[in-house]
């Protein structure tokens, strides 16, 4: 595991997120958990250049606290909506229609 002082931390508090998360189908349910499982293990320098999320900055999107907003894949056709705070990762979406990520 990453060492803790530069660990992905996961705030999935988000009403929006959590809406769609709990609607999931059992398949979808279970990539996005496997996917949440392994963020949770990587540090952020890791995640910035691991190739499977799919990392990518919505340039047109500012998070609250005036960071960048990425879309990143947590399965085969669900993407999330987060920003960095911190040490967190807030998922504030998720979108089991991979484009409807990119219209917010």
């Amino acid at each position: 595991m990453a060492g803790d002082a530069n660990r992905v931390r996961l705030d999935l508090n988000s009403p929006e997120f959590q809406d769609v998360f709990f609607r999931l189908e059992t398949a979808g349910l279970k990539q996005v958990v496997a996917s949440l499982g392994r963020l949770r293990e990587l540090d952020w320098h890791t995640l910035y250049r691991h190739t499977g999320f799919n990392w990518e900055a919505i340039d047109h999107l500012k998070a609250p606290n005036g960071a960048r907003v990425y879309s990143l894949r947590l399965g085969q056709r669900i993407r999330a909506v987060a920003f960095r705070d911190g040490d967190f990762l807030r998922l504030v979406s998720l979108h089991p229609d991979h484009d409807s990520a990119y219209e917010r």
